[in-house]
């Protein structure tokens, strides 16, 4: 019996992907975490209505005295502060900021890098979204999909189909396999969350489509909650085929 009950927690433990971080820096507005070599998450915090204080996920990639940003912090403040944490304390050069829907969440922050004169990049779906929203748009467009080089190593940038938002697209970086899903992707255990933008029936399917096309990919961050791995794909097609 004993070892029948050994094995099962090695399995459930096995089971579970738990995904490694390091904490690097912390302020009232801004956490910044170490996921793997050269991939991070930026957290920052959203008051809203329905749902609180949320705080909202972004990745950053370090490579070869480069940076690219997925989504801005959520504010000016926090957007500066991330700024000055790359060019200051990891003395990297930020090449950009691509954003990942044309919610607050994503680009709420992106006045920060237009007035230092770092570049934005965003779907042309975003952009149009973005300017009918009254936001300060994205710089550069693109249709599909889209590839940024960050040091000497590439970041793909595609839209996959409709979920959270019309426009909602994911990033991947091959060298860590790591994916930035944005709110398209929930966290274990979350709700379905803001629906007032998405198509919930064609959620699942795009997700499918992700997962499809990033078979191997080990590290998973979405929009809001705890980063993981490929079970965080495979939680949000359960959640949305209910």
């Amino acid at each position: 019996m004993k070892n029948i009950l050994f094995f099962f927690v090695l399995l459930v433990i096995s089971s579970c992907k738990v995904q490694k971080k390091s904490k690097l820096y912390e302020s009232e507005s801004l956490i910044l975490n170490e996921l793997n070599t050269g991939v991070f998450s930026h957290i920052s915090y959203l008051q809203t209505d329905s749902f609180g204080r949320v705080a909202c996920n972004g990745m950053v990639i370090i490579n070869n005295g480069e940076a690219l940003i997925f989504d801005t912090p959520t504010d000016n403040v926090a957007s500066n502060e991330l700024i000055n944490w790359l060019e200051n304390v990891q003395k990297v050069v930020v090449k950009g900021v691509v954003i990942t829907h044309f919610h607050d969440d994503c680009l709420g922050g992106i006045t920060a890098f237009h007035k230092k004169e770092i570049p934005s990049y965003a779907s042309n779906q975003t952009i149009l979204l973005a300017a009918k929203s009254n936001a300060e748009v994205p710089q550069n467009g693109f249709e599909k999909s889209m590839e940024l080089t960050v040091g000497n190593h590439k970041v793909i940038n595609s839209f996959m189909g409709e979920g959270h938002t019309e426009d909602n697209i994911v990033s991947y970086y091959p060298a860590q396999e790591a994916l930035f899903g944005g709110c398209l992707i929930k966290t274990n255990g979350a709700t379905k969350g803001y629906l007032g933008d998405a198509n919930v029936a064609e959620w699942p399917t795009t997700v499918e489509k992700v997962k499809a096309t990033y078979p191997t990919v080990k590290t998973v961050i979405p929009g809001h909650g705890n980063t993981g791995g490929s079970e965080l794909l495979d939680y949000t097609i359960r959640l949305f085929k209910k």
